[in-house]
């Protein structure tokens, strides 16, 4: 399709596009702002749905800057580098309650609490394909595509990561990167001091303490390094294996394959937000990975159960149990499935679950359990509204219509499954973490209460 429209774009929706209605179409439109006059061609069309490629802003919004990145509109990384900060949390809590109640009928009239840090240099991870091409060159993978875009920088990063970043992309590009590599994956600890990297390979072209001399002779910073040869799925380890992160008086091992919180300016705000004034006899810790919220915890709990189905962060989060004297209890498994089966019955329940969400049967047997009260951290709005359906017993609406209409089909499952769930939960509070600052992400810190 290459037909052009002019529009006026009337406001953004979850997935980063600005969204407007032409001769009948829903249409979305990126790199935009609500009010904006824009020409739009049209890129594809699903029945009244129409997603396009943004022209030109023919009447900007006086919100518009200039982005800070080069690759901006290209790398397609970034979603919001033409809106001033403070307008993109604004506007993302606009966001967040529209979709809450669009998709779960979910209405929350109260405060949405923001809580940001610097908008640029706030990433400690990151992710770089490898162009097999010449000349070589690191990069991302351009959206919804195969094809790799070569950058000469990522504002995003930390200080230390930009760096290391830099120094790969001239090995890289001076023809110094071992053969073979299809991507390399860099994270920090919580000084930004430290890298760690994983490097995946096709095969070895070279034996594996070549390459790991390599990397050490050209990063100096480099701590620890994990080398995977995919062709026979086998890792090469040099260096302790993991970094550590500091936050809020605990330390914590993070191993090569562990999730950690992304943003290092956010860590501690969020490591407070969601254990303030949680106290009791159990709390249990789904979506634990490496024992963030299981630590304090344990300080203000006889007993805390955590559980992650990641082996690695499992076996951190004993190391990390270990070393502040705690006595861990960690189930090694998925928390749907321990969900199903469990006989604990927590006074205080925290979950961080991927963009999946937990899932509707899962919420209604996490009501089940009974807490007084439950603190989830979403990544996902559209499958927290689908969870939050069943924990309160709201009646979902319509579903309407999203430029990410594809993370929202669970959505759909909705309040049929609101009846599963044998307690009823009303929101005591609700957050906005900016934890990715110029990208459409929102994080949202949900209090409840259970009241019958």
């Amino acid at each position: 399709m290459s037909d052009e429209l002019l529009l006026s774009i009337e406001k953004l929706v979850y997935g980063g596009d600005g969204l407007t209605h032409a001769d009948g179409n829903t249409v979305f439109v990126p790199y935009v702002l609500p009010g904006e006059g824009v020409r739009a061609a049209a890129k594809t069309k699903k029945k009244k749905l129409i997603w396009t490629k943004l022209v030109e802003v023919t009447s900007p919004s006086a919100e518009r800057i200039a982005p800070g990145c080069p690759h901006f509109q290209v790398c397609g990384g970034c979603h919001y580098q033409h809106i001033p900060a403070a307008e993109q949390v604004r506007l993302k809590i606009e966001i967040l309650r529209e979709t809450l109640s669009r998709l779960g009928g979910v209405q929350w009239n109260g405060e949405i609490a923001a809580h940001s840090g610097a908008p640029y240099g706030y990433r400690n991870r990151a992710q770089w394909a490898v162009r097999s091409g010449m000349p070589r060159a690191l990069g991302y993978f351009l959206p919804e595509s195969s094809v790799i875009l070569p950058i000469d920088t990522c504002p995003i990063l930390s200080p230390r990561l930009l760096e290391t970043f830099t120094l790969l992309q001239e090995m890289a590009r001076g023809g110094k990167l071992p053969a073979g590599i299809l991507e390399i994956e860099a994270f920090t600890d919580s000084a930004d001091e430290k890298i760690a990297l994983n490097v995946a390979f096709d095969k070895f072209h070279t034996p594996a303490g070549e390459i790991a001399f390599l990397f050490r002779t050209e990063l100096p910073r480099l701590e620890s390094l994990l080398l995977l040869d995919q062709k026979k799925d086998r890792f090469e380890l040099s260096g302790p294996g993991f970094l550590v992160h500091e936050v809020g008086g605990f330390k914590y091992q993070v191993s090569h394959l562990s999730f950690f919180q992304v943003n290092r300016f956010l860590t501690e705000n969020l490591l407070r937000a969601v254990t303030a004034g949680a106290k009791g006899d159990l709390a249990l810790d789904l979506y634990s990975g490496v024992g963030f919220f299981t630590l304090p915890l344990a300080q203000t709990f006889e007993r805390v159960v955590s559980v992650d189905a990641n082996l690695a962060a499992t076996r951190d989060l004993f190391a990390n149990a270990k070393s502040a004297g705690v006595d861990a209890v960690s189930h090694n498994e998925h928390a749907e499935e321990f969900l199903k089966k469990t006989a604990e019955r927590p006074d205080f329940v925290v979950l961080d679950p991927p963009r999946s969400g937990l899932g509707t049967a899962a919420a209604a047997a996490l009501a089940s359990l009974g807490a007084a009260e439950i603190v989830y951290l979403s990544c996902d709005p559209s499958t927290l509204a689908r969870d939050l359906t069943v924990l309160t017993g709201s009646q979902r609406r319509s579903r309407g219509t999203s430029a990410q209409a594809g993370t929202e089909t669970g959505a759909e499952e909705g309040a049929q499954n609101a009846a599963g769930a044998t307690n009823r939960y009303e929101i005591t509070a609700m957050d906005m973490f900016d934890l990715f600052p110029q990208t459409f992400h929102i994080e949202t810190l949900v209090r409840l209460r259970k009241v019958a």
